[in-house]
């Protein structure tokens, strides 16, 4: 009778030490897919770029789109236009937030932080990303790191700005987000407070500059959005190039979505000493 109670009570203790390890593998598996990017910039990956349209169906511009961005600013495309005009910045500080999203690093303006004026409505600067290699290209070149300063009018309509950047010197503005970066480096959704950051030492000069619309360069690739790309390239440090990239999550090292199609779309430049010329 008592080795019946203790087969019993041997079986019991397996079952449910059976049911603990399912749970922690499940709780694992779980945690696994939680971590998981629900895309990719791996080009063979089954959530890579080309499948983006296809991961959820508010995503489906990503791939039947016709105005999708990035593109590449061939020179036989653009035209000049007199009539753009200089981009008129209000930028002032604000206080700030930086994000590690996983596949970017975000710093978001939780004040006010001023706007610009594109076709004479203003868009109020939102955030701040960075993309390496770059994502627009300019015949066919591209450079070692994109800033995107995303822009929002009070109807929504969304306008970005693309500041290209090589290897050389390092960049004043970033060196202020070192000690951060090292503290969100490869933590997905950390978020750190930064104070008072100024967004006028992120853009630098802008006298001159490509325009065309697109949409945006993640999902959900929503298309309508005015691109602003400054022609002038700036510097950025390989150790600072290197934070950026080492900081996202599961060491993903290139955020940068591949060239689309221009198809039909206008590509227009405005450089100062034209407008002037008559």
């Amino acid at each position: 009778m008592r080795q019946s109670r203790d087969l019993g009570l041997a079986v019991l203790l397996l079952f449910s030490a059976s049911v603990f390890l399912s749970a922690i593998r499940a709780a694992r598996a779980q945690q696994e897919t939680d971590e998981e990017e629900e895309f990719s910039y791996s080009l063979d990956a089954e959530n890579g770029p080309a499948h983006w349209g296809d991961i959820k169906e508010e995503w489906s511009a990503c791939g039947k789109g016709n105005m999708q961005s990035p593109i590449d600013l061939a020179s036989p495309r653009v035209s000049l236009v007199r009539g753009l005009g200089y981009l008129n910045h209000s930028y002032v500080p604000a206080n700030a937030t930086i994000v590690n999203r996983g596949h970017d690093i975000m710093l978001k303006f939780e004040s006010d932080a001023g706007s610009v004026s594109i076709g004479g409505t203003p868009y109020f600067l939102r955030q701040l990303q960075w993309h390496s290699p770059t994502e627009h290209s300019v015949n066919g070149r591209r450079y070692d790191m994109e800033l995107h300063m995303f822009h929002e009018s009070a109807q929504g309509k969304a306008a970005v700005i693309g500041v290209f950047y090589e290897i050389g010197a390092h960049d004043a503005f970033l060196h202020k987000l070192e000690p951060y970066l090292e503290m969100i480096a490869d933590r997905k959704d950390r978020e750190e407070k930064m104070g008072m950051m100024d967004p006028r030492g992120a853009r630098g000069k802008a006298s001159v500059y490509y325009s065309y619309v697109g949409s945006l360069t993640t999902p959900p690739c929503s298309e309508g959005v005015i691109w602003t790309i400054v022609k002038r390239v700036r510097t950025v440090s390989r150790h600072q190039l290197e934070l950026l990239r080492e900081a996202v999550h599961d060491d993903m090292e290139k955020n940068a979505r591949p060239r689309q199609e221009v198809n039909s779309r206008d590509i227009s430049m405005f450089r100062p000493f034209e407008q002037n010329r008559h």
